[in-house]
């Protein structure tokens, strides 16, 4: 028997006010240069493994979105880290401290993978549900997601697909042999701007 898991159970919206404010210090301790002074939560369930994404824009536009699909740590750890991680995206340059006053910062709390059938393009997209599934695929070399909340960019499933296989690097022309895919759900909860410097 493993370690409980947060997707167990739905947070309730104080767990998530607590996990979007302890983002949002992670991220005001690193940019401030210090050692972060977070400490563990009281909620069982944030000390429970789970796995989050950490989402920061400036004004609507994207600045960093790092995440983990597995449980491996504590979640309150997970959205810590991934917090941190989230300032220097590699897609993009990092987030500096004179952003501060203008992040948005979102944690995305992730269910369990459930497998989808991916034998065919037309057999996956069957199978979504837009507005809700968040997507993984996968082969043998490769592993790519869209969380839940880019089906507000990209409504239609068989562009969410399209997209997630162009993110994933996979050729837009033919479907991959043994690809893989799983959906997830995702709990957000937001630490909005503005914000003191």
């Amino acid at each position: 028997m493993g370690e409980p898991q947060a997707r167990s159970r739905t947070l309730s919206p104080a767990e998530g006010a607590a996990l979007a404010r302890l983002a949002a210090a992670a991220i005001r301790d690193r940019l401030a240069g210090r050692t972060a002074r977070g400490r563990p939560p009281s909620a069982d369930v944030l000390l429970a493994l789970g796995a989050s994404f950490v989402t920061l824009e400036t004004g609507g536009s994207l600045r960093g979105c790092i995440g983990t699909l597995d449980p491996v740590r504590p979640l309150y750890l997970d959205v810590a880290r991934n917090a941190v991680r989230a300032l220097v995206d590699p897609r993009m340059p990092p987030v500096t401290a004179a952003e501060w006053p203008r992040l948005d910062i979102s944690v995305s709390v992730l269910s369990a993978p459930e497998p989808l059938p991916a034998g065919s393009r037309e057999e996956l997209v069957d199978a979504l549900r837009p507005g809700i599934d968040g997507l993984i695929i996968a082969d043998a070399g490769r592993r790519a997601t869209f969380l839940p909340v880019v089906w507000r960019k990209v409504a239609e499933p068989v562009g969410f697909v399209a997209a997630l296989l162009a993110k994933g690097g996979w050729p837009a022309d033919r479907w991959p042999d043994g690809l893989r895919a799983a959906r997830y759900t995702a709990s957000e909860f937001h630490d909005r701007a503005p914000r003191a410097d």
